[in-house]
């Protein structure tokens, strides 16, 4: 049987049922096809040890780059906190700690590791260029495409320089003094992004920008109730909003034409003005039957873990302002450097080098009363420089785990592995299966800037929002949009308004 819509969104993670959500509140025929039993794509939560009840965010698990008028617009019910601690990253005989509102504690850490507090000043006017920046491009997010003139005009040369013209790496060196500290600010440009700090085609800056503007601040924020909870709330709107939602509808087929176009699956077909795209490019070529790119790889190993209770720590310092924040292992600027390399030649690193996340610290709604009542908690490890193709088993997984417990021990005053509970282990591979991205790659592809290049002229609505594929009838509306990644709606929300101003244009109710 055939049914008609205005606009089908194919793929039904966070950015589609934003999209969903504003087409529907505009008048339009809308659904939503979802190959899984349930929507949200990455953006999930879930009980991932079995006979425990404890509901982590699977995948992705904290929210920056969501702005609040996406949030007050759609009149989402959310609750997202801030934690007092920004990172805690241990080293032989201390810990350098850095809280979210900096104060006497993170001047003194700096001065324990370094012994003066130049490096502490470095990061302080560091920090506040990149603000800076963050506070001119965070407005346009939500806006068609500026052009990277305008933004270059209104920021600082040398802000500019250091995340824009060159490699980050050359920065970082330039800037500070201290390999740990060097480290922990580059981290920033390598989630889900495998490149060396020094990479000519400047892939870590486009990462490390999109990790720092978030609202103007660039502060990670736990979704109370788990990001299922962000989602949750998302379906709502979108439902009653006037939007369809089916899910497992898997599509196979796009046949895009000038007059519309028609999305088959197993046992359905769609006809539609327009389609959404919330799959990634490499899966959108395959569906429309174009040549297929090449496929993105992934590059984390990501571990859930349920605790009895946080590990006491060899330098002293609280395990719950310790693990608060971003716990960093293995990350300075050359132990980052020596894994890439590793990896960049086809084998897994010698050591593991990521960061862990401790989620009940901020938010204990995820776990049952029960265990709520008790010592438990939650530790998400997001592991770096492992791409897809360095991990190709699970012996090589085995030993990635290893690896893992084996970096937390190194600091901890009693080994991890008695407290552990629950074990959930994901590798690049596994996160294709069961999420459906190519190579496991958590933005569906490298970033891109966000902005018009030089020479770069929009030539319709879906160009002037980033939103634009290969066929005018068909945009992308998920991580694969020009500011696509992370779960911020913004790949939703433009692309919904790249067809609204369309219609505008042609005069269109």
């Amino acid at each position: 049987m055939t049914t008609t819509y205005d606009v089908a969104i194919v793929g039904g993670g966070h950015n589609a049922l934003v999209a969903a959500a504003y087409l529907a509140r505009a008048g339009k025929a809308v659904v939503v096809l979802e190959r899984l039993a349930h929507v949200g794509g990455a953006a999930i939560s879930a009980r991932p040890f079995d006979g425990i009840d404890a509901n982590l965010s699977r995948f992705s698990y904290l929210v920056s780059l969501m702005p609040q008028q996406i949030i007050d617009e759609l009149g989402l019910t959310l609750e997202l906190r801030s934690r007092d601690t920004a990172s805690y990253t241990p080293y032989d005989g201390g810990g350098l700690l850095v809280e979210t509102v900096e104060g006497e504690a993170t001047a003194e850490s700096f001065r324990a590791l370094t012994g003066s507090d130049d490096e502490h000043r470095a990061w302080q006017l560091f920090y506040a260029e990149v603000a800076g920046l963050a506070e001119v491009i965070a407005p346009t997010l939500l806006s068609p495409l500026p052009h990277i003139g305008n933004l270059r005009d209104q920021s600082s040369m040398s802000i500019w320089t250091d995340l824009v013209d060159e490699p980050l790496g050359a920065a970082i060196e330039r800037r500070f003094a201290h390999d740990l500290v060097r480290g922990i600010v580059g981290t920033d440009a390598l989630i889900g992004t495998f490149a060396s700090l020094h990479d000519e085609t400047l892939i870590q800056n486009r990462c490390f920008i999109y990790h720092l503007i978030g609202n103007g601040t660039g502060e990670w924020r736990v979704p109370v109730g788990g990001m299922g909870a962000v989602t949750g709330e998302l379906e709502r709107v979108a439902r009653e909003s006037g939007a369809t939602i089916c899910t497992e509808s898997e599509v196979t087929t796009i046949v895009a034409r000038d007059d519309g176009v028609v999305v088959v699956g197993d046992g359905f077909a769609v006809e539609a003005d327009l389609v959404l795209s919330g799959v990634a490019p490499y899966v959108l070529a395959r569906m429309l039957g174009e040549p297929l790119p090449s496929k993105p790889s992934g590059s984390q190993f990501k571990v859930n873990l349920l605790v009895s209770r946080l590990p006491r720590l060899k330098s002293g310092v609280d395990p719950a302002i310790a693990f608060a924040g971003t716990f960093h292992l293995g990350e300075a600027m050359s132990e980052l450097e020596s894994a890439y390399r590793r990896a960049a030649s086809g084998l897994l690193p010698d050591r593991a080098v990521g960061e862990l996340y401790c989620h009940t610290l901020t938010d204990r709604s995820i776990l049952g009363p029960d265990l709520a009542a008790t010592d438990a908690q939650t530790l998400t490890w997001f592991g770096l420089h492992t791409p897809y193709e360095t991990l190709p088993d699970d012996t090589a997984a085995e030993l990635a785990y290893a690896q893992l417990l084996a970096a937390i021990d190194e600091h901890l005053a009693e080994p991890i592995e008695p407290l552990i509970l629950g074990v959930e282990r994901k590798t690049p591979a596994q996160i294709e299966d069961m999420l459906g991205m190519p190579g496991g790659h958590i933005f569906h592809g490298d970033l891109q800037w966000p902005w018009l290049e030089e020479g770069e002229r929009a030539h319709d609505a879906a160009h002037r929002w980033g939103v634009d594929t290969s066929h005018p009838r068909v945009l992308m509306c998920g991580s694969g949009a020009r500011r696509g990644g992370a779960v911020s709606g913004i790949g939703g929300h433009n692309a919904a308004h790249a067809i609204l101003e369309t219609d505008r244009d042609f005069g269109r109710p």
